[in-house]
């Protein structure tokens, strides 16, 4: 049951050209946009569809994102939840959520 306590799956669509950077000693990180869309009907019966983002890292997979990750790629992913953060220049505290990526597979 351990495995279960921070896992999330998602399913959809990038949503830009993934950005890979090189930290140090051949390491590399991957930063990308994932959009997944739900279909619902409302109450008048209007289809409404609406999108959400997340915001992907992955370390253990960065070259996979690299090359043979696009725009628009149908992708599957499979990783944890994580939060910090940071002051940006203005000094305003900035929170962020990201889901760290374990597996990866490409649809």
């Amino acid at each position: 049951m351990n495995a279960l306590r921070n896992k999330v799956q998602l399913i959809g669509r990038v949503g830009s050209t993934p950005e890979v950077k090189e930290v140090g000693q051949g390491k590399k990180v991957a930063n990308v946009s994932l959009a997944t869309n739900e279909v619902y009907y409302n109450e008048k019966g209007e289809k409404v569809e609406t999108t959400q983002w997340h915001h992907l890292v992955s370390w253990n997979h960065a070259e996979i994102f690299e090359k043979f990750v696009e725009k628009g790629k149908e992708i599957a992913i499979e990783g944890k939840l994580t939060y910090r953060n940071y002051e940006d220049k203005e000094g305003n505290k900035r929170y962020v959520t990201e889901v760290i990526v374990q597996e990866v597979l490409l649809l």
